[in-house]
């Protein structure tokens, strides 16, 4: 690869780390799509980043989980269930939507919930 493309997937997986360190803190915003995202750029540009990322002793886990079987852990799946729905109540409460932008939102937290549940859960 390149050096110019490199450099740019580089800059790409250091911000999607940002982002997916910043939706820690940040209701709402998802963590582990940025870092999955952050080790795919990572697996192009650098492979010493990659394996740092999975090794990771907060993120590693969950990543190689689901690059090894698409698994999310039980506590994950309840903690993003239960993140959504606080999502949406807060969504409704202080947005005060229509009922067809409320349902809409709410279709798509349903389909988003209902693909969490039906990863498998890591041994």
């Amino acid at each position: 690869m390149n050096l110019p493309m490199r450099l740019i997937l580089l800059g790409l997986g250091w911000a999607m780390v940002g982002l997916g360190i910043a939706g820690i803190f940040l209701p709402l915003l998802p963590t582990t799509p940025f870092l999955l995202l952050a080790a795919w750029l990572f697996s192009r540009s650098s492979p010493r980043l990659e394996q740092w990322l999975f090794d990771h002793p907060m993120f590693g886990r969950p990543l190689r989980d689901w690059r090894e079987s698409g698994a999310i852990s039980r506590g994950a799946k309840f903690l993003a269930i239960a993140l959504m729905a606080v999502g949406f109540l807060i969504f409704w409460l202080r947005v005060e939507p229509s009922v067809p932008a409320a349902a809409i939102v709410a279709m798509m937290m349903i389909a988003a919930g209902l693909f969490i549940v039906s990863r498998p859960e890591p041994f």
